[in-house]
């Protein structure tokens, strides 16, 4: 689900335009070192968010980094030029009122910190340090790879996790490390600071990144306070020309698994096929947005033939927007008894997608009305939207940001028609099933059953 923001606004690549609307006012200028400075003001509380967004994340990853865009998430909140260890990090943020964290994705790594306006220029400097000179002490990479192999145990804990990860494997065969946030556990155990160098060196630059200001504070006061803190962060060589990356082929078969090892209750589908990239194909991801929206309401035809039917108790199909090839989902589960004659009706319903009864004129003007409405909703927090439009500048650019509304509402059936008939019908996929041993041998199912 994207969330934009019904605001004027113009991303400029050289000095300051002011814009505003609504409760929003939303200034973006760029510094001479390349950094994009985007302020959201908002003088609801004296709170202020500094994030910086780095177009970093798995996309980038080659198979010997596979997860370590990740790791460095973690490298991030410890010992710099500045603060000589995690305990002395951990103290100055507690002197500052801060509140933390970052998050790594397929196409984007951020930081946040959250703090009283009194903090913002302290508050400010504590990023740049953080940003600009970390260390890479040995002795809290060796610590935080088990945190990172932490989170991968329990990730493996989970038989959604192997369905998942088997099915992406099938489909980005080329290139599986770059849709592959969690990693790989060896290359994590493995990692060096020399790697850890290598990413910031490349990555971690200026002229890749940007830096959101979001609360209490004047644009002017953002700007002032950017160039003064962050001006000196050196400009480096541009990363994607450097180290371009790989576009994911595309899938020429069908290719099924089956995921067995685990004494499941019911049986999960999950289909995948190579959808849109939103640079590519700005066009398709709208219709895919409302198309899907459309599929998710109970009262739609994809939800009667599958879920009132009884034949199966979940049923949902999305899309997730990237610059490097976005994936359509499309999932169910039903029980053992139910699976097989589950699976052909939901076959059933893709082969008519798009049929001109498969769904009215008045579930389409819903389903752009609401989306609309969820995204005036989604605005609320600014301490939490900054962090969607941290997300849309590292993908796509607020451009698209900024359109996202007027780009929905003219989705048409002819849009949706096109978006199918490109992406999902008659296209190859991806279907992985999980099912415990029992339930498989009970209905006699074999990866080739899963196949046209």
């Amino acid at each position: 689900m994207k969330s934009k923001i019904l605001v004027a606004i113009i991303f400029l690549l050289a000095p300051l335009l002011a814009l505003s609307a609504g409760e929003y006012g939303i200034l973006a200028t760029e510094l001479d070192n390349g950094l994009a400075v985007i302020v959201v003001e908002n003088h609801t509380v004296p709170l202020v968010t500094v994030e910086i967004c780095v177009k970093n994340g798995a996309f980038t990853e080659p198979p010997e980094f596979d997860g370590l865009s990740h790791l460095y998430e973690h490298m991030f909140f410890k010992a710099n030029r500045a603060i000589p260890n995690q305990e002395r990090f951990l103290e100055r943020g507690r002197e500052l009122g801060t509140v933390w964290n970052g998050t790594t994705s397929t196409e984007r790594v951020n930081y946040f910190f959250t703090l009283p306006k009194d903090s913002l220029s302290p508050g400010m400097i504590f990023m740049r340090d953080a940003i600009c000179s970390p260390l890479f002490d040995q002795v809290e990479l060796e610590r935080e790879r088990s945190v990172v192999l932490a989170e991968y145990d329990r990730a493996e804990s989970s038989p959604f996790y192997y369905l998942g990860r088997e099915v992406n494997r099938l489909l980005w065969y080329q290139y599986p490390s770059r849709k592959n946030v969690l990693g790989d556990r060896d290359v994590i155990n493995t990692a060096t600071r020399e790697k850890m160098f290598t990413i910031q060196q490349r990555f971690y630059i200026p002229n890749n990144s940007a830096l959101f200001l979001a609360g209490d504070l004047t644009p002017e006061e953002g700007f002032s306070l950017a160039r003064g803190v962050f001006g000196d962060w050196s400009r480096g060589e541009g990363p994607f020309e450097s180290f371009p990356v790989p576009e994911h082929p595309p899938l020429t078969e069908n290719r099924a698994v089956i995921i067995n090892d685990f004494p499941v209750q019911a049986v999960t589908l999950q289909m995948q096929l190579m959808g849109p990239s939103v640079t590519a194909d700005p066009g398709a991801t709208f219709a895919a947005d409302v198309f899907s929206y459309i599929l998710s309401q109970p009262n739609s035809r994809f939800q009667r033939n599958l879920i009132d039917t009884g034949l199966a108790v979940r049923a949902s199909i999305g899309y997730y927007t990237q610059a490097h090839t976005g994936p359509i989902n499309i999932s169910m589960q039903s029980t053992a008894n139910k699976f097989q004659d589950a699976r052909e009706a939901l076959l059933a319903e893709m082969a008519h997608f798009a049929d001109p009864d498969y769904y009215t004129d008045e579930q389409l003007e819903s389903a752009k009305n609401r989306l609309e409405i969820q995204e005036v909703y989604s605005q609320e927090r600014t301490s939490s939207f900054v962090h969607t439009l941290s997300f849309w500048w590292a993908v796509v650019g607020l451009d698209y940001y900024l359109d996202y509304i007027d780009n929905l509402r003219k989705v048409d059936r002819q849009a949706i028609t096109d978006y199918l008939s490109q992406y999902i019908l008659d296209k190859p996929y991806v279907v992985g099933v999980l099912i415990s041993t029992e339930d498989q041998e009970k209905i006699d199912l074999k990866e080739e059953d899963l196949l046209p």
